[in-house]
């Protein structure tokens, strides 16, 4: 498989039963994970194993791996590899994260990608999506004693790495909205105590319907004409402000809000994002599924996702 070519590919073509370990009897973090990159030094010739594995602890230690309950899937980007490959190691007694309150982990899956390739790993774990959200996938593979069967297991899941990064896959969620029926108050509201320069604003059944930004509340607060004005003498003490704050609580949303923002589908590669951000000269994209709401992608996420991961 070379680099950015990954359409289509079987999760289980990405290692063999010879990159497994099966049932460690390890219960350092540390210890299983210096392990596991041996064993893909000697099985795939991945580099320097020290440096790979300061790299690995040192993400893991600002950024711990556990992605559900039981399941841990760290990862690095290493500049000798042209492939993704990966590693799976299981463990019965479960295995605790250093300072962390988790149940132990019991599944670990290491990825390793080309440092040149943006979007394999979310690409691989993309394809692991189903089983990561079964809560007895961690139990269920520890169990099994050989490594053959382990394969076997990845392998009849059927997991395909898709075509592309989709924005589904580095969207995060969508945590304040606004709804339709809320005032300019509200909107102020939470402009000041959550420090946010836009908000969404969605309809009863959550489809995004526009949005409202500062820069449209200033536009509101100022009209046009004092922005010909070189003599500001006469509003000095914000009185334009002081007429929106009299009306506040009776100027809806929809008599301000506008519908020129960016949006991507949820299934949208993820280099459409870049697109839209762009030509919309802002700095996130929501994500909508037939029309609502559900995820946005901010432009340092973007970057770190794509970048970083």
């Amino acid at each position: 498989m070379s680099n950015g070519n990954n359409n289509g590919i079987q999760f289980s073509s990405l290692f063999t039963s010879a990159e497994v370990i099966c049932q460690t009897d390890s219960t350092d973090r540390d210890v299983i994970l210096i392990e596991m990159l041996r064993l893909l030094a000697y099985e795939k010739g991945i580099g320097n194993v020290d440096h790979a594995y300061h790299d690995l602890l040192e993400r893991e230690n600002e950024i711990p791996s556990i992605i559900a309950p039981g399941i841990a899937i760290p990862h690095i980007r290493i500049e000798a590899l042209k492939d993704i490959v990966v590693c799976i190691a299981t463990s019965t007694q479960g295995i605790i994260y250093p300072n962390k309150k988790d149940k132990p982990i019991k599944l670990f899956i290491l990825i390793l990608v080309p440092k040149d390739s943006p979007g394999s790993y979310l690409q691989a774990l993309s394809s692991l999506a189903k089983i990561c959200q079964d809560e007895t996938t961690p139990e269920v593979v520890s169990e099994i004693s050989t490594p053959e069967d382990i394969w076997k297991f990845f392998d009849r899941g059927g997991m395909v790495l898709p075509d592309h990064v989709r924005a589904c896959d580095i969207m995060d969620p969508v945590k304040i909205k606004l709804q339709e029926n809320d005032t300019l108050k509200r909107a102020i509201d939470l402009f000041v105590h959550y420090e946010l320069t836009d908000l969404p604003v969605v309809d009863n059944d959550e489809e995004l319907i526009g949005v409202v930004t500062t820069y449209q509340l200033l536009q509101v607060c100022l009209p046009d004409y004092i922005l010909w004005m070189d003599d500001l003498s006469p509003i000095l003490n914000f009185e334009p402000f002081a007429e929106i704050l009299r009306k506040e609580s009776s100027t809806w949303l929809v008599e301000i809000m506008t519908d020129e923002y960016a949006t991507v589908a949820e299934n949208a590669p993820a280099i459409q994002i870049a697109k839209e951000i762009t030509r919309h000269h802002t700095d996130h994209a929501y994500v909508i599924r037939d029309r609502k709401l559900i995820g946005v992608v901010s432009l340092s996420s973007f970057l770190n996702k794509i970048l970083r991961e």
